[in-house]
């Protein structure tokens, strides 16, 4: 049986560019666990009312299967940019080597 697709959905806002970064490193993840970047859904947040409603803690936010596998960095709810531990430092999407980890753990045999 073949793994399962993930429901990608990247969250993001105008004001914050690093969201283009994490799309581009979700793309290539995506390619290297061979699965298309197709998937991937854009949600774009506008105010804070809707950010509150989604739970959105920071452009981007990256939710695998309705989940965010990197929450234990995230900051609290609003209209902010956020920022990643990576090994090379803070920045403003998780780390290639993180988001090919992540989408291998939400894949199902």
């Amino acid at each position: 049986m073949s793994p399962t697709k993930p429901r990608i959905t990247l969250l993001y806002f105008d004001g914050c560019p690093h969201w283009r970064l994490a799309e581009h490193r979700l793309g290539r993840a995506l390619a290297e666990i061979g699965v298309s970047p197709d998937l991937i859904e854009k949600r774009r947040i506008t105010t804070p009312r809707e950010a509150e409603e989604a739970g959105f803690r920071g452009s981007p936010t990256i939710e695998l299967n309705g989940r965010d596998p990197f929450e234990h960095e995230a900051g609290t709810i609003g209209m902010a940019c956020r920022m990643y531990g990576t090994a090379a430092g803070r920045e403003g999407a998780p780390a290639l080597v993180d988001l090919v980890q992540a989408l291998k753990e939400v894949q199902s045999p």
